[in-house]
């Protein structure tokens, strides 16, 4: 399986509570999978990769927290997909929202894009990430934003040269060079990256 589907981390989250609210317990691995209609080995991987992101906590199968069990949440849309390779059009449209835990991924208006591309693997982001931007408009130098240049979005590193009227988007690939724009709007700055993970 490459990509966990965030729909299906989100069931898991839901299932976890619910249980938790009825009687403290927590589902074991066989009734998530069972509830979900997925294999437990597939339940099991999820629910790695959740402890992994931040997205539950615990040990052992029978000690799951999640989020809003522990601590306070932010909830956090999934806008769509942004380039990291030539600049695409973000999708505005929100795919679905998440309930994220304040302590691992921060406050504040913040949403999510999924990467698509392979201009910033260098930087740790490949194709299918999931990445959390804090909506802002300024950004420190080599901070990685979300830019809008030409009406198009692209997630690269922002180096503003004001002497020479432009800003340097950098790619975090060593094989692509740098795109100059003069037209650059940040969108919001790159917290948190979630892995596409196998």
């Amino acid at each position: 399986m490459r990509s966990k589907d965030l729909e299906i981390c989100r069931k898991i989250t839901e299932r976890i509570e619910r249980r938790r609210a009825a009687d403290g317990g927590c589902p074991s691995l066989q009734e998530l999978a069972d509830s979900l209609g997925i294999a437990k080995s597939t339940a099991s991987r999820y629910v790695a990769y959740m402890k992994e992101n931040g997205m539950l906590s615990g040990e052992g199968r029978r000690n799951i927290v999640t989020p809003s069990g522990s601590a306070a949440t932010v909830s956090v849309p999934l806008l769509g997909q942004v380039a990291c390779g030539l600049p695409n059009i973000a999708d505005g449209n929100v795919d679905s929202r998440y309930s994220l835990p304040v302590a691992i991924f921060g406050s504040g208006e913040m949403y999510m894009l999924r990467a698509r591309g392979d201009s910033m693997i260098e930087a740790g982001i490949d194709d299918g990430d999931i990445v959390l931007i804090k909506r802002q408009d300024t950004a420190q130098p080599g901070q990685i934003v979300v830019a809008l240049t030409g009406g198009e979005a692209t997630l690269k590193r922002y180096f503003p040269e004001p002497e020479k009227r432009r800003v340097r988007l950098q790619p975090e690939n060593s094989s692509m060079e740098p795109i100059y724009v003069t037209d650059c709007v940040v969108q919001g700055v790159a917290v948190k990256i979630i892995k596409d993970a196998e």
